[in-house]
């Protein structure tokens, strides 16, 4: 079998630190072998790639379809807006839109996603086609039986599904993965969500502190999509959701971008969003953009050893070479159009 070599250079956020060194950077067959210190390298910066925590990209074919109303009314199942706006769609323009969506997330820096799937299996087998050829992976959470083919069962709020408990315990004997909804408009689902020991909490918007303790203490993780929450209604204040306990209390806080119906989904807007908005620091906001992936698959932070899953920024390309510190930067200011590669080694 050839080896595929391949060297990139110049100053990296290493780890789950992101500690900002100078380095090259050496892969061997998609695997990180070396990384060496070189106070030479160009003035570039390299970053982990991003994984969005929570999406529905089926939703893409509603794009900004809709965007007033309350939450049942637009996307709670069976017969929220998105939901009709799917049944009626064809196939083809079904998987064109997700396509879309992930090579539109692939162009911003983001290697893969954990996606809430409708439409049963033939949902599930739709993203796959979707997917088919790109360097992106999506970690699908299947409905309506569609978990039984995907790695995880997605289950709106526990208010929506009167037979949760029947669904988690056949997925849980499979050995899927469990998501909930939960303490999206409120925080009366929270409870119910975590009696059943999920494997990751999506929105926890109206969590209370105990209830976000108890995530920290059962190591349970909880993927946040702020834009998401106040585009819908369901927050207007930056202590929805409670980023600012969920870091300080310990627990697993990913960035997620929710549905493409209502927020494009790009994480570089949502980081940017995040550090205006919230009470945490830059390297808080980016490790959750890049967390989800220790979730799902391979850790996509940069260490010796993990499979190489970065981008490579030029900020010669516009004013961010004006930069005092490339990791605010990041966050606060960057875009795809910054990117001068990406090394996808999934």
């Amino acid at each position: 079998m050839k080896k595929s070599l391949q060297q990139v250079s110049g100053y990296a956020l290493l780890g789950d630190e992101l500690a900002l060194s100078p380095v090259d950077i050496f892969i061997e067959n998609g695997v990180i072998t070396t990384i060496e210190d070189n106070t030479r390298v160009p003035e570039v910066w390299i970053c982990p790639a991003l994984f969005n925590a929570h999406t529905h990209l089926g939703d893409t074919i509603a794009m900004d379809c809709g965007t007033t109303g309350n939450l049942e009314a637009l996307v709670t199942p069976p017969d929220g807006l998105k939901h009709r706006l799917l049944r009626a769609a064809s196939r083809q323009d079904l998987v064109s839109g997700m396509r879309a969506g992930m090579k539109g997330m692939i162009d911003s820096g983001t290697a893969g996603c954990a996606d809430f799937r409708e439409g049963g299996v033939e949902g599930v087998l739709a993203l796959r086609e979707a997917a088919a050829g790109l360097s992106f992976f999506p970690f699908v959470f299947g409905r309506e039986g569609g978990e039984t083919i995907a790695g995880g069962l997605g289950i709106s709020s526990t208010r929506d599904v009167p037979d949760a408990e029947r669904l988690v315990e056949d997925a849980k004997r499979a050995g899927k993965k469990i998501a909930f909804h939960a303490g999206e408009r409120d925080a009366g689902d929270v409870d119910a969500a975590l009696a059943y020991e999920p494997d990751l909490l999506i929105h926890m918007t109206h969590a209370t502190k105990k209830q976000i303790r108890e995530c920290a203490e059962q190591s349970i993780p909880v993927a946040v999509c702020p834009r998401s929450n106040w585009t819908l209604g369901v927050t207007s204040s930056r202590r929805h959701p409670p980023l600012g306990v969920m870091e300080e209390l310990g627990c697993t806080v990913c960035l997620g971008t929710d549905n493409a119906m209502f927020v494009a989904p790009d994480l570089f807007s949502e980081m940017a969003f995040v550090s205006i908005i919230y009470p945490i620091g830059p390297a808080d906001v980016l490790r959750a953009a890049v967390r989800g992936s220790d979730l799902f698959g391979p850790s996509f932070f940069i260490r010796q050893g993990s499979r190489a899953n970065l981008f490579v920024v030029d900020p010669a390309r516009s004013a961010l070479h004006f930069s005092r510190d490339p990791l605010a930067t990041l966050v606060k200011r960057a875009n795809s159009v910054a990117i001068r590669t990406n090394v996808f080694s999934l």
